[in-house]
């Protein structure tokens, strides 16, 4: 995800981690081992060979944090491979995620750089082929982006909206397919749908809260359009707007110096850096966290 300009500052889109360190990691030691014979008859161990989590993504899974201005350690890709990481010793996560991504850049590059690769997607395509049967877990969030800098102004850009989640709903199959194809049946994948950023203009007045609840639509727009393309090919679906809440205007929260508002607005408050000084749509570490155990979640029943 990135900033809109009517809600937010401005933000620079940082390069992640090259396809470089994901062949460092690649190479180094695993947690296991695997017994073997020596010269003379005698038993030696080999190296069990690690297994994989490919992340891909926009800022969220690159973990951008306002306050440090930068890709963090933060990213929920980050805490959901400590906790993947719990279950397996051997884990090594290939994170690839790049700030600022929208589907078209995913496939074709333009933002971020890796080596020997034309882009995010080629990058994890060529993973994947180079590890078939080693990686575990690929996980994805793409298509914010395409509709972010709609929501301007005070009103949303109808036309942009409709040319960008027709982008989503053209692009997005494209990308899963071709992850499915790279790696096979083996690895668990699992995409996300998003989380309402906007619900915060709710604060503003009652022209904010007009706004929140149509910025509310053009999102369940969006989610249907990803959980559609992701479902499609094979992925599974991290239903993150359900866990925050994100069309519940119903349920009441205090917050402090603030009064009552919408379990949504409060959820983004909560979780997001939005209702701060930074007004910032990205996630905080808590907020990362939430989404890392959706995606657990999700994991888990795709056993």
């Amino acid at each position: 995800m990135r900033n809109s300009s009517m809600i937010r500052r401005g933000l620079t889109a940082f390069a992640v981690v090259a396809l470089a360190a994901a062949s460092m990691t690649g190479t180094a030691s695993a947690h296991g081992r695997d017994p073997g014979h020596g010269h003379g008859g005698r038993p030696h161990h080999h190296p069990a060979p690690p297994h994989y989590y490919v992340s891909l993504g926009d800022s969220l899974a690159a973990g951008y944090q306002p306050d440090s201005n930068t890709n963090t350690s933060k990213a929920y890709t980050d805490q959901l491979y400590a906790k993947l990481k719990k279950q397996d010793p051997r884990l090594v996560h290939i994170k690839l995620g790049c700030s600022g991504e929208t589907t078209g850049t995913l496939i074709n590059g333009g933002i971020c750089s890796y080596p020997g690769a034309t882009s995010q997607l080629d990058a994890a395509v060529k993973f994947l082929r180079a590890h078939r049967g080693e990686v575990r877990y690929v996980t994805l969030d793409i298509g914010a982006n395409n509709v972010d800098g709609c929501l301007t102004g005070g009103t949303i850009d109808q036309a942009c909206t409709t040319a960008g989640v027709a982008t989503v709903a053209t692009q997005l199959p494209q990308i899963a397919r071709a992850l499915h194809r790279a790696g096979g049946d083996a690895p668990r994948y699992v995409g996300m749908n998003y989380y309402d950023p906007f619900l915060a203009v709710w604060l503003t007045g009652a022209p904010g809260q007009a706004l929140a609840r149509q910025s509310v639509q053009l999102s369940t727009v969006l989610n249907g359009v990803i959980d559609q393309g992701l479902r499609h090919d094979g992925f599974a679906v991290a239903d993150v707007s359900k866990a925050f809440s994100t069309d519940d205007f119903t349920d009441q929260v205090t917050l402090p110096g603030l009064g009552a508002v919408p379990l949504n607005v409060a959820r983004i408050c909560a979780w997001t850096w939005e209702c701060t000084p930074y007004q910032n749509i990205h996630a905080n570490t808590a907020g990362y966290g939430e989404i890392a155990t959706v995606f657990a979640q999700t994991l888990a029943h795709r056993r």
